[in-house]
């Protein structure tokens, strides 16, 4: 019989441009082809229906639009687009208090009502997950499930460090730790290695590192012809504004020669003269991938300087094919080697000699860009990392498992 799971999603609905949102619907697919009954149920937006997943409404669906609408408000009439936050331990402000106090009175006994009403009616869920939602928001609900329908509950933090209140999260969100427990869950898991041990300071019982990853299916080499020489998808430069001027702003003034092409937005710092294209629909971001004769990632500092801190683009760019340029990432090899899968830059300077090379040799670009791909269909899919879950979680995939 096909274990159930009850997954608590911070959003299922792309459109909110949440960065984990696209990598939960892969690591979904993939607990469906491991043999998973997965029901999903969205903190924010509505609950969208797909082939690999059943859904349960969002039973405040009106009241989480109407402060996120109240928030773009706030941050329009400050002449911004966010509420931005110090990058270095932003303050739990009284406004942060007086929200998290409304949230506890209001939103939490509405979820956890809403999260019983499943489980009664599901009768046999295996394990409840909640994937990215502020954990403060739910604070006792993990406690009650547990004791009242013994089965274990697992937070899935897929934004560590950034999430951490040292570094307090993404503008467009919530301060996850500051008045949460994460003691409550039976298993805290995390993107990053190196924190969690910061984890455990934080009260986590237990905490164990789960890769991001790609989909081969999803990313894969596309054939279309070359548009870019050096691209970059992203939203926003928090983080990671100093590494946009060394991979894109000065190197970008030094060789008119060499199109750089930046997709997303929010970038606030130097990005030289590179020529913005916009947003890039999820569905054909392999295209836009595979456009580009090199791909860069530019991870977040929160990221690269704490050991292992995965992120998706990596495993993205890799399962795509893509030549593979890269700020300096901590822990980087854990996941591809480098030289060999991808290239890691200190400064402009080599920043800029790696892309003359591989422009050069395109054939070298596309020989690294395969290798990539290969360590990703061997060790980085969701697959994997969908049957280490449920090791974890001591669910053994069922026999006739799909794929």
């Amino acid at each position: 019989m096909a274990p159930k799971i009850l997954a608590v999603a911070s959003a299922a609905d792309l459109d909110f441009r949440y960065g984990c949102t696209p990598a939960w619907w892969q690591i979904w697919k993939g607990l469906y082809e491991a043999g998973v009954d997965l029901i999903v149920t969205p903190y924010r937006g509505r609950a969208i229906e797909s082939p690999w997943w059943r859904t349960a409404p969002n039973p405040l669906y009106r009241e989480a639009e109407a402060y996120a609408s109240a928030r773009g408000l706030a941050a329009r009439l400050r002449g911004d687009t966010l509420l931005r936050r110090a990058e270095d331990h932003p303050a739990d402000s009284v406004g942060d208090r007086l929200t998290r106090e409304a949230i506890w009175r209001y939103v939490t006994p509405r979820w956890q009502r809403h999260l019983e009403r499943i489980i009664e009616r599901e009768r046999d869920v295996a394990a409840v997950i909640v994937f990215t939602v502020p954990m403060a928001h739910l604070r006792g609900v993990p406690a009650r499930l547990r004791e009242r329908y013994d089965i274990p509950v697992v937070f899935y933090d897929g934004d560590v460090p950034m999430s951490l209140p040292e570094f307090g999260g993404m503008d467009t969100g919530f301060n996850y730790y500051h008045g949460a427990d994460p003691s409550e869950y039976d298993l805290v898991l995390s993107n990053s290695e190196g924190g969690l041990e910061r984890l455990r300071e934080l009260g986590a019982r237990r905490a164990e590192a789960v890769f991001w990853a790609a989909d081969p299916e999803l990313f894969a080499p596309a054939p279309v012809e070359k548009e870019y020489d050096v691209f970059f998808y992203g939203y926003g430069d928090k983080f990671r504004r100093e590494w946009m001027q060394a991979l894109v702003g000065e190197p970008s003034r030094s060789a008119d020669a060499i199109d750089f092409a930046l997709g997303g937005g929010d970038f606030r710092g130097d990005i030289g003269n590179a020529r913005l294209v916009g947003d890039v629909p999820f569905n054909v971001f392999s295209q836009a991938i595979s456009r580009g004769r090199i791909n860069l990632n530019i991870t977040r500092r929160s990221h690269a300087t704490v050991y292992a801190s995965s992120t998706c683009r990596p495993f993205e760019l890799a399962a795509a094919g893509a030549a593979i340029v890269s700020n300096p990432h901590e822990g980087i090899e854990r996941w591809f080697e480098p030289e060999s899968e991808l290239r890691v830059v200190d400064t402009a300077e080599e920043a800029l000699e790696a892309y003359r090379e591989l422009l050069a040799d395109p054939a070298a670009a596309e020989g690294m860009g395969r290798r990539a791909r290969e360590r990703v269909l061997d060790e980085h899919t969701y697959a994997h990392r969908a049957r280490q879950i449920l090791e974890l979680l001591g669910i053994g995939s069922p026999v006739g498992a799909r794929g």
